[in-house]
């Protein structure tokens, strides 16, 4: 199956469908909210019941009897405590907090990986991939749409390589996800930044000046008069982006941009969970069945507690 042209086709038949020209296209990339609720222990653990789970698991534990949330608890938190001492440190339960939040980028590998894994082998190579990907194109090296393929394998090619952190051209499950999301790992950072530059600096300086920076964002095509949004983010560039005030945006600059330093959610949650778990309070990282308890306590409303307390102690 040749996915590559699949997308592409049905990607520009949906910019060309639904985009206008004052429509502002976004390149920065945020955490979503562990949780759309309020994060008040006073009226109730509904927030970090999200952010232990996942929005989307959270709501599966609804309609879950005691015993099989109570089940299911203890396996993720044993799960949780990755060197198996018997404790949860901050830094595991912020690793936890972060898988759970990004259950949607695994699903979507899975989605993908059997597609790619030509010889079921568990793993796929930089060969498969583009294989699978390329097909077409490599039996018929100048195809009719004009498009470059060629730089686009290459470009693919080189993204692959940056996720393969052992360098044999094999990509595991975790390498693969860093491949298709490497917005999400702190390894491919600099892969992002150098292909955002590359779609914005169309005069190839290596730089990303105001009216590439803007011409990125805004086709001021047909429009008599540009939005108000589009003079804002001149505002921006020359008041944030461009820091060193030469009137372009370099590599340091760009990453500040497209992948800003945000309040880490994930790390106060598990700072907020250890305290809450550590009955002594003396160190950063709780025991397995204190955990355990707290996170009973995330699934069910303190009357379910005060029933399944002694069973779980």
């Amino acid at each position: 199956m040749e996915i590559r042209p699949l997308l592409m086709c049905f990607a520009l038949c949906v910019v060309y469908a639904t985009s206008k020209p004052t429509e502002k296209k976004e390149r920065i990339h945020h955490d979503a909210p562990l949780s759309s609720r309020e994060h008040d222990d006073a009226q109730g653990f509904d927030y970090d019941h999200d952010a232990f789970l996942g929005q989307k698991e959270a709501k599966s534990f609804d309609d879950l009897s005691p015993e099989e949330s109570k089940r299911r608890l203890g396996v993720i938190v044993e799960k949780i405590d990755g060197d198996s001492d018997g404790f949860v440190t901050e830094v595991e339960l912020k690793a936890w907090i972060k898988k759970a939040q990004k259950k949607y980028v695994y699903e979507n590998v899975d989605r993908q990986w059997k597609d790619f894994d030509v010889n079921n082998d568990g793993m796929i190579s930089w060969e498969e991939y583009r294989n699978v990907t390329y097909g077409t194109y490599l039996d018929d090296p100048e195809p009719d749409d004009g498009y470059n393929y060629q730089h686009m394998m290459a470009r693919d090619e080189r993204r692959f390589k940056m996720a393969d952190q052992n360098g044999d051209q094999i990509a595991n499950k975790e390498e693969f996800t860093a491949f298709l999301h490497p917005e999400e790992y702190d390894h491919m950072k600099d892969i992002v930044v150098l292909e955002t530059m590359e779609d914005i600096d169309k005069n190839g300086d290596g730089f990303i000046d105001l009216n590439e920076y803007i011409g990125d964002m805004y086709n001021h095509e047909d429009e008599m008069e540009e939005p108000d949004w589009v003079a804002t983010e001149r505002e921006q560039f020359s008041e944030f982006r461009d820091k060193n005030k030469d009137g372009k945006m370099d590599r340091e600059e760009t990453l500040d941009w497209i992948l800003p330093s945000d309040y880490d959610h994930a790390e106060a949650e598990a700072k907020h969970l250890v305290y809450e778990s550590d009955l002594n309070k003396v160190r950063q990282s709780c025991s397995l069945s204190c955990l355990y308890w707290f996170s009973f306590s995330l699934a069910f409303t303190h009357t379910a507690l005060s029933v399944f307390k002694h069973s779980i102690d």
